[in-house]
């Protein structure tokens, strides 16, 4: 069997304050995903970070790191199309329009996306934005409807050539990816990353 590992060198959930080795710089960043290529990563998962470590959007600092990482590595590059929390859909594109790479990830679904529990942690925040930023997805939704998929597909699908990696956290966004396969929108062969998380009580004797 084959084996694919991507590596989200940065992603868009954790914080500084959480660990002194999250990637910030798109120094970092490139140098984060040369080092996964080198370990065997196949696809490199990017976002872009903002100098306090915030997650931005901004096509500009994309290129700041994307040149370096295609030139080093002959891993995908797959940009980020789930952005940052709090985005608007043009705002979670806008790097992937302006580099058209090899991939984007492709959220097929709408879902509450809290990470206000690590609140809870007794972190000592090193920037006001971090509790700011986790508080708010207490009453956020990370929008993907059906007409914000079509948009994508249309514009980097077609629009750029881009392939996808559709992102399903749950059963009803396989049914979503379902329903844009029958609609002819999604044609196989394609690549699902497949999110399940599994929640038990330990039996106790």
């Amino acid at each position: 069997k084959s084996v694919i590992i991507t590596c989200a060198v940065t992603g868009s959930i954790h914080t500084p304050t959480m660990s002194e080795f999250l990637p910030i710089s798109p120094n970092e960043i490139a140098e984060g995903a040369i080092a996964a290529a080198d370990a065997g990563a196949s696809i490199l998962h990017l976002h872009a970070r903002n100098p306090d470590g915030s997650p931005t959007p901004s096509p500009d600092t994309f290129m700041e790191f994307l040149p370096r990482i295609k030139q080093s590595t002959e891993a995908v590059v797959n940009i980020t199309t789930g952005g940052g929390h709090g985005m608007s859909l043009e705002e979670r594109c806008a790097g992937a329009l302006k580099a058209s790479p090899e991939m984007t990830s492709l959220n097929m679904g709408s879902m509450n996306f809290g990470l206000f529990p690590i609140l809870d942690k007794p972190f000592d925040w090193k920037h006001k934005w971090e509790p700011e930023y986790l508080e708010m997805t207490r009453d956020f939704i990370f929008r993907n409807t059906f007409k914000d998929i079509e948009w994508v597909l249309k514009e980097l699908g077609e629009g750029h050539g881009v392939r996808f990696e559709f992102e399903c956290y749950d059963m009803g966004h396989l049914y979503n990816l379902a329903h844009f396969v029958d609609r002819g929108l999604v044609k196989p062969p394609s690549y699902q990353r497949i999110f399940l998380c599994h929640f038990y009580e330990p039996q106790l004797n």
